[in-house]
Parts: C-alpha cells; sequence; structure tokens
C-alpha cells in the first residue's frame, strides 16, 4: 500500500508518537523527574516502525538500551513506561530498571540491556526454543553496528547458522559507537563478514523510510517462517542527538553537522509538516495522560527491595 494508504498513515503515526515522546522526554530531564539515563531514538523512528509493521504479536524482540522506540512499535504500554523511567512502582519493572532495561514481555518485547550485544545471545537460545517447540515464532535480535565486534555476537550468529534458527539478526548501522566511527573501529564491512556463517545478509539504505524498513523485514520473516534458517538486516540510519542524553554534540567534532541535517531532509517527520500538525494533538494528549500517570504513582517501598531479584 502507498503512503496514502490505511499501513502508510499507521506507520507514520506511530513513528512521530515515538518522536514526542521522546521530545516530552528532552523536554522534562532537567527536571530530574527521569531517574536514569536516557538513549533517544529520534532520528531513527523509522527503523523500529517498519521493523514491527512486518512481524506478529507472538514473535519475540529483544532490544538494546536504545530502545524506546522498539518498545512502543512493538506495543509497549506508553503509561508503564514512563513509569518506569520516573522510577515508580507502576514502572514495567516496578521502577528498577529504568530506560535502558525495558521490557514488556506480554507484547513479545523480551527486554533491552545496557550491555552492548548482550541481549543477542538471548534472542539466539529463544530462537533455539521456538525451533524444538514448533511454535511458529519468528525471534529478533535488534543491535547497533558496535555489536558486531563483540564476541558473543559472533558466537552467537555461528551458532544460530549452525543451528538454523528462526532468528532475524536487526542491526541499526548509524555509523558511531558512542563517538568513534565505522572507519576507526572495523576493518571489515559488516554485511559481507555476517555472509562468512553461510547467513543470507539484506541491506537497506532507507532507514528514514518506514515502508522499505517493512518491506524488506516482511520478505527476511517469510523466508525464516518457512525453515528458511537465520537472516540478518542491517538497515542504515541516523542518530539526530548524543549518544547518551537529550543534546545536540555537534561541538564534540567527531560527525558532521552537515550530514546530520542531510538526513533529517529526507524525514518523513521533517518533511510532511502538514500531517505532523494534524496528527500531534491528539499524540500529546495521550503524552499527557502517560505523564500524569507517572507523576501519581507511588514510589516503590522498603518491601520492593529485594524483589524480582535473582
Amino acid at each position: 500500500m502507498d503512503e496514502q494508504g490505511n499501513d502508510g498513515e499507521a506507520m507514520f503515526r506511530e513513528a512521530l508518537r515515538i518522536r514526542l515522546v521522546e521530545e516530552k522526554i528532552i523536554e522534562i530531564y532537567p527536571t530530574d523527574r527521569i531517574q536514569s539515563p536516557v538513549h533517544l531514538s529520534i532520528g531513527q523512528e523509522a527503523v523500529a516502525v517498519g521493523v514491527c509493521a512486518a512481524i506478529r504479536r507472538e514473535d519475540l524482540l529483544f532490544g538494546t538500551y536504545r530502545s524506546h522506540a522498539f518498545y512502543l512499535a512493538k506495543g509497549g504500554d506508553l503509561k508503564l513506561m514512563m513509569a518506569e523511567l520516573y522510577g515508580k512502582v507502576t514502572g514495567g519493572a516496578k521502577g528498577k530498571a529504568g530506560s535502558m532495561h525495558l521490557t514488556a514481555p506480554e507484547v513479545g518485547f523480551m527486554g533491552s540491556s545496557a550491555v552492548v550485544a548482550s541481549t543477542i545471545p538471548h534472542a539466539v537460545g529463544a530462537a533455539l526454543a521456538a525451533k524444538r517447540r514448533k511454535t511458529g515464532q519468528v525471534i529478533l535480535a535488534v543491535f547497533g553496528d558496535g555489536a558486531t565486534e563483540e564476541g558473543v555476537y559472533h558466537e552467537s550468529v555461528n551458532f544460530a547458522a549452525l543451528h538454523r534458527l528462526p532468528v532475524l539478526l536487526v542491526c541499526e548501522n548509524n555509523g558511531y559507537a558512542v563517538h568513534s566511527a565505522l572507519s576507526a573501529r572495523q576493518a571489515y564491512r559488516i554485511g559481507e563478514l555476517t555472509r562468512t556463517y553461510g547467513i543470507p545478509v539484506d541491506e537497506v539504505d532507507a532507514g528514514h523510510d518506514p515502508r522499505a524498513v517493512r518491506d524488506a523485514t516482511a520478505a527476511a520473516v517469510e523466508r525464516i517462517r518457512a525453515g528458511g534458517g537465520p537472516e540478518f538486516l542491517e538497515i542504515r540510519t541516523c542518530r539526530f542527538r548524543e549518544h547518551v542524553g537529550t543534546g545536540e554534540d555537534f561541538q564534540a567534532g567527531y560527525r558532521s553537522e552537515t550530514d546530520v541535517r542531510a538526513w533529517a531532509a529526507r524525514d518523513p517527520l521533517t518533511v510532511d509538516a502538514a500531517r505532523v500538525a494534524r496528527l500531534t494533538p491528539g499524540i500529546l494528549a495521550e503524552i499527557e495522560a502517560a505523564m500524569a500517570f507517572a507523576e501519581d504513582s507511588p514510589w516503590p517501598g522498603r518491601e520492593e527491595l529485594l524483589t524480582d531479584v535473582l
């Protein structure tokens, strides 16, 4: 369906919703109401929206510390997310996890972690279980380009390929690990390296376009669900804000403001001002309701100190 169709409108709205949520986080962050560091997905919303539009509710997705977008796109409750960021007991993890460890297993968002690449083996393990139990699920591991430098990435990819597991490896390649560019870190090309394990690789250069991401994801998921084994999807995107925090960081000198502005010029959330204006009021009302829920929720009591601790 084209951009004016119902699914195009729905994806645009979901991407805008994610951006407005994070812009609200930027607004309130200086008040100290948010009780954890935040890694924003502004500029990368289309990746999460497109990926999640192509999978089923029962398919499981494992994310990273930059997972506000995937949490929301997979169907996570905004009120619970805001309460979690506030450190309130009504949060998805009772206020103990914060921004970097969001989880919503009720919709198949299986959690995220502050440790780079650490959820990839969890996804591979879940894929092994899905295959043995014959559930028909596809499991997704979402990670950044820097995760491919970790040893556990290679161990996990090798295991997934060897056992032909139903896992889709999704690399959000924004070109940087904190302040280090790919050229300063990698002597390999991510896709070429992954192909050496016998895993099919697809690349999406238009990471600002949720339809392009959805179509590539849907094709890979269909092949995996049919028994084709693991696949790898590299989606090139752009992080508009600093690595961690709510500001811009062009003064650090590690990347070009011109390059980021070039991405923004192709971003539908920047370009389609009329649609943004039409959809914004309804989304802002939802965000305000979620913030009110978080504000009114109680703090965890002392009785919660050792609960849910393994």
